[in-house]
């Protein structure tokens, strides 16, 4: 059994990655919702029948969000190394890895939200439509609300792909429970590291997911999740 003071060292060992980890979640989360949320309205909107009509735009947009989708993140955090030294002024620690993390998160949370706002029956918005709705409360009053535990759940999915680029983003310094399991775990052959740093991932994902199935339900409008 471990004693006292092994756990010590071990609790100083892993809780600073584990704010780093949390830090780079919540940041670069944040970011790429800010970026994501009305790329994704526009995707909806912007499609063939619906409130504002643009296909050649919406064709554009999306080939540009299929394109940064497609790309590795672990490529895509090293390409991007020039472009986050501009940024932040360094390639290297969680600040930075916020960088690559937001530019990769971006596009996937455009997607989630497209599919969470497609699901609203086009009956509802047709409603609104004839009521003499604007295209913004037809987004803000009609799309968002209705489609609100969708978009909670789509936030939790997306914060637990984040939780696992983060721990990517450890392999070329990015700070954070990948760094940890990297350079203490695998390169110090720590099996205990690597299992400790496994296993708090492993309850960060178990939360994010429980949250967000709880939120989603709450917010629900009596829909079975």
């Amino acid at each position: 059994m471990p004693d006292s003071v092994y756990l010590f060292k071990m609790l100083k060992l892993v809780s600073p990655a584990v704010w780093e980890t949390l830090y780079m979640i919540a940041a670069s989360g944040a970011m790429a919702y800010i970026i994501g949320l009305p790329l994704g309205i526009y995707l909806v909107v912007s499609s063939n029948g619906h409130i504002l009509p643009n296909t050649w735009v919406e064709k554009t947009l999306g080939t540009v969000i299929n394109i940064l989708r497609s790309a590795p993140f672990i490529v895509l955090m090293v390409a991007l190394i020039p472009f986050t030294r501009a940024v932040v002024g360094t390639s290297i620690g969680t600040t930075a890895a916020i960088v690559p993390l937001v530019i990769s998160t971006a596009p996937f949370v455009a997607r989630i939200v497209e599919t969470s706002l497609k699901e609203v029956p086009s009956g509802v918005i047709e409603a609104a439509q004839s009521m003499g709705a604007s295209p913004w409360q037809i987004i803000t009053k009609v799309l968002l609300p209705e489609s609100r535990s969708s978009l909670i759940l789509g936030a939790a999915i997306t914060a637990i792909n984040v939780v696992g680029y983060t721990a990517m983003a450890g392999a070329v310094g990015g700070g954070g429970l990948g760094d940890l399991a990297i350079q203490y775990g695998y390169n110090r052959f720590r099996t205990d590291v690597m299992i400790i740093t496994v296993a708090v991932l492993v309850i960060i994902v178990q939360l994010i997911q429980t949250l967000g199935m709880r939120l989603a339900v709450r917010y629900s409008y009596g829909r079975k999740i």
